[in-house]
């Protein structure tokens, strides 16, 4: 029962997070995606557009070419080139993707902190 009443609290926290002034609205997927490339990125592995392409279990090439564009547009991820090879794009988040990591992260520390 306890873990369930964490569990609920953590997303009634997130929803208001999200609901917030400053929160960027996408949508599920859009949100996957984002995961997705930050975490590559922080593991030193930066996604390609190719790889992303392949991500079946999020969406479909065309909805996941919809997605970084839409990424793009919210000005959450960039695309980059290594060295003088200009046909690898490679997906990296921006600053204000990190500030997005960094609100979800205050409401995971003060969920934990509450249950201490």
């Amino acid at each position: 029962m306890a873990h369930r009443k964490i569990y609920l609290r953590f997303l009634q926290m997130m929803q208001a997070l999200e609901g917030g002034d400053s929160a960027i609205q996408m949508d599920l997927d859009a949100k996957k995606l984002l995961e997705v490339i930050a975490v590559r990125h922080t593991q030193g592995n930066p996604l390609t557009v190719t790889e992303a392409m392949g991500l079946h279990q999020i969406a479909s090439p065309a909805t996941i070419h919809r997605k970084i564009d839409q990424l793009r547009d919210l000005e959450l991820v960039e695309t980059t080139f290594e060295g003088n090879n200009r046909r690898t794009k490679f997906l990296v988040p921006t600053e204000a993707a990190y500030r997005q990591f960094d609100s979800a992260g205050k409401v995971i520390q003060q969920l934990l902190g509450q249950q201490a």
